[in-house]
This record gives C-alpha cells, sequence and structure tokens, in this order.
C-alpha cells in the first residue's frame, strides 16, 4: 500500500526514535542499486564470510528437513543441541555448563536484544565499545538505558584500555559489553585484560556480555572468555553462535550461556517473539559442532592470509593507513592522512571507484577518521578493490 494520501498520520511509540540501525545492509542496498545499473561493485562492506556452508552440515540439514524437523520446538531450543553447546563450551571456556544455561535463539543479535529487555532499566548505563558492533548502542538505548562507550584507541591496537573502563564505572552501571575478536577493529581482548576487567568488577553486581561470535576467527593464540574467569561465572553472559564459524549466516541460529536462572526469562522473551528457532536449523548446528572441523580451521587462516594482503596495500596507497587485525574479517583503516571524513569517503569510493566498504561512523562517533573493509572476499577481488582505491586517491587526493 502506497502511503501517498493516506489521511491518517502513522503515530510510532516513543521508543522508534531511539532504535538504530546496521548500515551495512543500507551501503550493500546502495550498492546493489548500483550493479542494477550495470556497474560492477567490489563488495567489502557486508560482514560475512564469502564461503558455503560446510557439505556435511547442509547434509545434515537437508536430512532433518527430510525426516520431519519442520515443527516447534522448546523456546529454550532442542535439548540434543543444548546438550551439545553445553559440552562445546565447557570444553573451549575451561568451565562446567549445564543444558539449562544455554538459550538457542535465531542468529546472535537476539542474545544482544533479550540481554536489554532483561536486565536494564530506564537510567541503567551501560558500557560498550565504541567503535563497535552498531546493535550495542541501539539495543541499550532502545531498552531505555544510557549508552556509555569506551573509546577504542589506535596505539593500543584498539584493544580496550582497562583504565579507559574504570573510569566510566559508576553506581549506575548494570553491564559491561566486550567483544573479542572485535567488529569492527579486528582487536583482540588478552587474557591480562580481560581478568584486569574482572578485577575491577570485583564484588559489584555488574553483569557482563561477552561477545564471542568471532572467537574460532582468532589469529594467532588462543582466545579468552570472562565465563573462565573464577567467580565471574554468574555475572557472565556469553553470546556465541554459527553464522561466521560456520558461514551459516542465512540459517540464523545463535546461542547464550548464561546462569540458569537468568536463561528462564530470555527464553520466556523468546517464547514471546520467535517462538524457537528452527528446528532443522538445530539438527544442522549440530552436525556443525559434532563433525569435521577443518572447514574452520581453512577460513581462519584464509582471512588471516586475506588480512594481511589487504593490510599491506592499503598502506602503500597515500592517505590509508591500517594495522593488523587480530581476528575476524575486517580491516580497519585510518584514512585521516587523506583530508576526508568517512561518511562522504566511504560514499565516494562506493560511487566513483566500485568499492563498497562502510564508514567508521557506522560504528559510533569514535570510528570517525576510519574507514571498515570487509575481507569476505576472493584475493583476486581484494587486489581489484586495491587497484581502485590508488587510482581514485591519485586522481582526487
Amino acid at each position: 500500500m502506497s502511503t501517498t494520501g493516506l489521511q491518517h498520520e502513522l503515530l510510532l511509540a516513543r521508543r522508534m526514535s531511539r532504535l538504530g540501525t546496521e548500515t551495512a545492509f543500507e551501503v550493500l542496498s546502495r550498492a546493489k542499486a548500483l550493479e542494477r545499473q550495470g556497474r560492477k561493485v567490489i563488495h567489502l562492506e557486508i560482514g560475512e564470510p564469502d564461503f558455503d556452508t560446510p557439505s556435511n552440515i547442509v547434509e545434515a540439514g537437508v536430512v532433518a528437513l527430510r525426516v520431519g524437523w519442520t515443527h516447534y520446538g522448546p523456546s529454550a531450543g532442542q535439548p540434543e543441541l543444548r546438550q551439545e553447546i553445553a559440552r562445546y563450551v565447557g570444553r573451549t571456556r575451561g568451565v562446567d555448563v549445564s543444558p539449562d544455561e544455554v538459550v538457542v535463539v535465531p542468529g546472535g543479535k537476539p542474545i544482544i536484544f533479550f540481554t536489554m529487555l532483561a536486565l536494564i532499566d530506564e537510567g541503567d548505563e551501560v558500557i560498550y565499545p565504541n567503535p563497535g558492533f552498531p546493535i550495542y548502542e541501539s539495543m541499550i538505548e532502545y531498552a531505555g538505558g544510557k549508552a556509555v562507550p569506551v573509546r577504542l584507541r589506535e596505539d593500543r591496537n584498539f584493544a580496550m584500555d582497562v583504565d579507559d573502563l574504570a573510569a566510566l564505572i559508576t553506581d549506575r552501571t548494570k553491564l559491561i559489553i566486550l567483544n573479542s575478536p572485535q567488529n569492527p577493529t579486528g582487536s583482540v581482548l588478552s587474557r591480562r585484560d580481560i581478568e584486569r576487567t574482572a578485577r575491577l568488577i570485583g564484588d559489584r553486581n555488574i553483569m557482563v556480555l561477552s561477545d564471542e561470535i568471532y572467537s574460532r576467527l582468532q589469529f594467532e593464540g588462543e582466545p579468552f572468555s570472562m565465563l573462565s574467569v573464577p567467580g565471574m561465572g554468574e555475572r557472565t553472559i556469553l553470546l556465541d553462535g554459527f553464522s561466521k564459524t560456520y558461514a551459516m549466516t542465512g540459517w540464523r541460529i545463535g546461542y547464550g550461556v548464561m546462569r540458569s536462572d537468568l536463561a528462564t526469562q530470555i527464553t520466556r522473551l523468546m517464547t514471546n517473539s520467535n517462538s524457537c528457532t528452527a528446528s532443522f536449523t538445530q539438527m544442522a548446528a549440530v552436525e556443525a559442532l559434532r563433525g569435521d572441523q577443518s572447514a574452520v580451521e581453512h577460513m581462519r587462516l584464509e582471512f588471516q592470509r586475506r588480512s594481511r594482503m589487504f593490510v599491506d596495500g592499503l598502506n602503500r596507497i597515500p592517505g590509508f593507513k591500517s594495522q593488523m587485525p587480530h581476528g575476524a574479517f575486517y580491516v580497519l583503516a585510518n584514512i585521516t592522512g587523506t583530508g576526508w571524513k568517512s561518511k562522504p569517503l566511504a560514499d565516494a569510493l562506493l560511487d566513483q571507484a566500485g568499492v563498497a566498504a562502510l564508514s567508521g561512523t557506522s560504528f559510533g562517533q569514535y570510528g570517525e577518521g576510519y574507514l571498515r573493509f570487509s575481507v569476505a572476499n576472493s584475493i583476486e577481488m581484494l587486489e581489484d578493490a586495491l587497484a581502485r582505491i590508488e587510482r581514485w586517491a591519485r586522481q582526487n587526493l
């Protein structure tokens, strides 16, 4: 129905004005529109692996459909998958996890959203990384909380400074969000920084949302989780999932691990919103955790190789400067040397060079001066993108 000529104004709830967005999908839409006009665009904007879901997982999903996993399931997730997640998290984080501490959800974002709805009252403060995943700030503000950014600084390779965090904690702090490996910077929190953060929290009743969706894509060393710190298990909500690790973005399946009484409340939110996560995708997820893991290691090594190549290429282009990320599949480039602001430069590269990237401001106020490039594309396409950016720089800088 067209909105032209409608007689009644749409009266939205005030909370809708506090809802943000994820700019990657807006830029993708613009890039697709250019492609429909016959333009060739190299997509370095969207944050998803360019690999196909491993064949054993696809086959498990197909079999699940054929044998009848097409009906409602428990809101918290199928028991078989919750048990498998509990085993996996227990093994990788070195803690005991019970299936009743696991909630399966359609993607990673519901754990962010449900955490805010379950824990944050009007005026409660939530500290989150900035530049960071934009849905953090959006959901904090939508729930009525106060979003308090902790700045990630380039001189620390964008790893959070615990001293900066300490200065932001107040009596109203209810939740701290950690993300490692981090989007958009590719930074990694060290075990030392995580343990220092735990000591900083001390006995205060502050919860931690530990977003570890890229944990299997850390390039060097073993990832360390706040869940693994003695005494922090009951105050940590682990967010993880299958989208990035197993190239399953379209399957929409993630999970949270948390104390069982909170899991009960998150499950109530699932019941009221989605009913349940699709049953056949859960059976595919069981195979993902039980089956061959070589595809994950292949992706990790390939993203590391691409990141190194792309960083080296960017650093040869006047006005662009980047450090090597330590995980995920993003490169955050400092573009202050170009003399351009982030959003106009991202627009110019898309419109004039056919390279789709994201303005750093898509990830918060401290993202000004940066562009984020996703290296989830082939080496050939990344090389082409670098050549296009270099030509544009020669002509416009």
